[in-house]
């Protein structure tokens, strides 16, 4: 069976986390990822901890199904080797700071002229354009900057970060989707074209209801835990021994709710009867429930308002999560041979299609493990390939 993208071929110039997921997933589809990085130490991911075997983890996370080459490519027989491989490629993926490519010769343009069909993505910060676009961009800034830790925490806590780097990996996402579309596009035009996937604008888009409702009311929105600025009851409650998750998203799961958990008398209060009341009276209606919810455990509470057709559940740790039934029926964890882990297990793709599904072809490289192969490929003979290694080309 063929893979989605079989044929099409990548230059991944990309590092640490937004890029690598955009390359990744092209690599899951089929796509040919060759990923360049520096001679001396390679992605930075390679240096973080947590480790497995001596192997990071975070670059075990992001980098499977791609093949590494190492280019200095402040040499010009490197900007050379890249702008080959560009001229062959279907696609090519930059996060330099902005005008870095230019600087270099790989920018937009010049790969442009070798090639006419490529499909050139830069991922940044803050956009290549505007007072920002030099500014270098990093998750937790742009987390900052967008408004999404002012949203997130407890009322009466500092703003928080998010528990994991959503800001990079929707990037990534946004990304992968803007190439496949600009792919797409050019099996019609026959023309590729220049894509931009920024941190700030894909929080920016995400603010959504948030941003909408600020310029309807003019109130700003704070920081509500694990509650939703539209919806009561819908978050996490205390039980005896924990927390658990409602989602009671309209007033016919109210109406189911409240004789299952053995309070009749809030269904037709009118203080509480339909979500609008409830949205005003949010605090009142929390500190009842939750007091209500301490008298049983979470596991109680789960199985009676699940019975009642009321969405609910647990908030698993990472190690529920990694051994969760749904997540392993679903092809959620993936075990990858891999000479240094051998064990090693990692998240599976979230692309679902019938006929052309993701495949693990390939561990995450070791650094320049493709070296030789990919100039190869490329025309290169051994004694050049040996003396671009002695030399510092690559």
């Amino acid at each position: 069976m063929a893979a989605a993208l079989d044929g099409i071929k990548v230059v991944d110039l990309t590092r640490t986390l937004a890029g690598p997921f955009c390359t990744m997933m092209l690599g899951d589809m089929g796509a040919d990822v060759v990923k360049i990085e520096e001679s001396s130490h390679g992605d930075e991911t390679r240096s973080w901890p947590p480790f497995w075997n001596e192997v990071s983890g975070q670059f075990l996370s992001f980098n499977r199904n791609k093949r590494s080459i190492t280019l200095n490519l402040k040499d010009r027989r490197a900007v050379d080797i890249c702008l080959k491989l560009a001229s062959q490629a279907d696609v090519m993926i930059e996060s330099f700071r902005t005008g870095t490519s230019d600087k270099m010769g790989i920018g937009y343009e010049a790969v442009k002229r070798l090639n006419p069909r490529i499909v050139y993505c830069s991922v940044s910060g803050f956009g290549r354009t505007g007072p920002l676009a030099d500014r270098p961009g990093y998750d937790l800034i742009i987390q900052g900057h967008s408004g999404l830790m002012s949203t997130t925490g407890e009322p009466d806590g500092p703003p928080a970060r998010t528990g994991f780097s959503m800001v990079d990996l929707f990037t990534g996402m946004m990304a992968y989707g803007s190439i496949v579309t600009a792919l797409l596009n050019r099996e019609k035009s026959g023309k590729g074209q220049y894509v931009e996937a920024s941190l700030l604008e894909g929080q920016v888009a995400t603010m959504s209801y948030h941003a909408v409702g600020y310029l309807a009311t003019g109130r700003v929105p704070g920081r509500m835990g694990s509650g939703h600025p539209s919806l009561v009851p819908y978050q996490a409650f205390p039980s005896s021994d924990g927390f658990f998750i409602l989602g009671c998203g309209n007033d016919g799961l109210w109406r189911r709710l409240c004789p299952a958990i053995g309070r009749d008398d809030l269904t037709d209060d009118p203080r509480f009867k339909t979500n609008s009341d409830r949205v005003q009276q949010r605090w009142e209606l929390v500190s009842i429930l939750s007091d209500h919810f301490r008298t049983r455990t979470t596991s109680e509470w789960v199985e009676i308002i699940g019975n009642a057709g009321v969405p609910c559940g647990p908030i698993n740790r990472i190690s529920d999560v990694v051994t969760d039934p749904q997540v392993l029926a679903r092809d959620m964890m993936v075990s990858i041979p891999h000479p240094q882990v051998p064990d090693l297990k990692v998240p599976g793709s979230p692309l679902k299609l019938t006929d052309t599904p993701p495949t693990v072809r390939h561990y995450p490289p070791s650094l320049g493990e493709h070296n030789e192969e990919v100039l190869a490929e490329l025309g290169y003979g051994k004694k050049e390939v040996a003396r671009f290694k002695d030399e510092g080309v690559i």
